[in-house]
């Protein structure tokens, strides 16, 4: 059962993301020359007073896009004249990177998705929040960064929504890394205090909780069911049901 377990619910979706990525053309475009600019999901900020959090999703660059998605962080103040935006990267000297793209930017030529959106004053008093979080991650020196099992993009990214749990988001199954223990702990109760999260040094894993749903976390491949919003998110394929950002 165990096998049969692994094998339709991990090996067979990466399978099938697998042949459609060499199956298309992604996998002959020359990624240095990809499309990064903006993928128009943001207004102008000038045209848009109230202050603003976004959390983007992209597919990530060349064969890993089979399997995983790259996370990033926007946010603007109210009034400001820009957006600002964070990245954890493996290819700049300290791997926190701010403002290296658009901030609604395409991901080496893949459209991000949108998955939390916050405006008006309920952001306004969380950003703050969210610069001390993004101030105190611990790994955050040259050489840090790993893109498996981690800490990577997505596990910056979930130890903000861990520091600031009012942002009401969940990273998908997609994200490999966000279940990477970044602060040394395995095992660890989850932002909104309704469920646990269990990771084996990122390598293996076990969430259940209100807001993450069940999920089964192997070698950074996560087979997750969400209660809350309906839906089965599957290794390399993503999420089938409703979207993880309500419209």
């Amino acid at each position: 059962m165990l096998l049969w377990f692994f094998l339709i619910g991990f090996a067979l979706p990466i399978g099938i993301s697998a042949a459609l990525y060499y199956g298309g053309t992604e996998a002959k475009a020359d990624w240095r020359s990809a499309d990064r600019s903006s993928a128009g999901l943001l207004e102008q900020p000038l045209l848009h007073s109230d202050a603003v959090i976004r959390i983007y999703a992209a597919r990530t660059v060349r064969w890993r896009g089979i399997f995983a998605v790259h996370c990033w962080l926007v946010y603007k103040p109210k009034g400001a004249a820009a957006y600002t935006r964070y990245d954890y990267t493996a290819w700049t000297e300290l791997p926190v990177r701010m403002n290296g793209y658009a901030p609604d930017g395409r991901w080496f030529g893949r459209a991000p998705e949108t998955l939390y959106a916050l405006d008006g004053a309920a952001a306004e008093r969380l950003i703050p929040r969210i610069e001390d979080a993004i101030r105190a991650y611990p790994l955050r020196e040259a050489g840090d960064y790993r893109a498996w099992p981690g800490p990577n993009s997505n596990t910056f990214i979930q130890a903000i929504l861990d520091a600031v749990p009012e942002i009401d988001a969940t990273l998908p199954a997609l994200a490999i890394g966000k279940d990477f223990p970044y602060d040394g702990h395995w095992l660890r109760v989850t932002a909104d205090g309704a469920g646990f999260r269990l990771s084996i040094a990122g390598y293996a894993g076990l969430t259940l909780g209100w807001r993450e749903g069940l999920a089964v976390d192997i070698a950074g491949a996560a087979l997750r069911l969400d209660f809350r919003r309906p839906a089965v998110e599957l290794p390399g394929l993503g999420r089938f049901g409703a979207a993880l950002q309500p419209s």
